[in-house]
């Protein structure tokens, strides 16, 4: 399970060094792709692999199903961890996300995620007088 927040910065070739509490459980190689929120999601293999079979099983004529699934699989890239603990973020999700430099790595139980400092902190700041709203909302999940 993935969970904690770090700030880390990219540097000018793309490489961005991933938290040592969350190498293990990514894997040597893991997938990083479009997130929601404008922000980018990681998944290991065996949760990537999940993800997968339940966008496959969408029906094809549902238009919102056929945006989704092109939306998450078209960014969708393979990293793998270098020696450095690093791994190298392609521009096209660079881009997506607006992250130039500094950054903030967040575990979300089965992903990582990975934000622009700055729009973190302004999503973070818009939703924290919700949270508590969120939170009873969220009664019918049994959480």
């Amino acid at each position: 399970m993935f969970m904690g927040e770090y700030h880390h910065n990219v540097d000018t070739k793309g490489r961005l060094i991933v938290p040592a509490k969350f190498r293990d459980d990514l894997g040597e190689s893991f997938v990083l792709t479009r997130g929601l929120d404008q922000c980018l999601f990681g998944y290991p293999m065996d949760e990537w692999k999940i993800i997968e079979d339940k966008l496959r099983n969408l029906p094809l004529t549902k238009k919102d199903a056929r945006a989704f699934t092109r939306f998450f699989f078209s960014g969708a890239t393979e990293c793998e961890i270098d020696k450095q603990g690093r791994i190298n973020i392609a521009g096209t999700l660079l881009n997506y996300a607006k992250i130039e430099k500094e950054c903030v790595v967040l575990g979300v139980s089965n992903r990582i995620e990975i934000w622009n400092k700055e729009i973190w902190e302004d999503y973070f700041n818009e939703s924290a007088d919700s949270f508590a709203d969120i939170a009873e909302n969220m009664i019918g999940f049994d959480i």
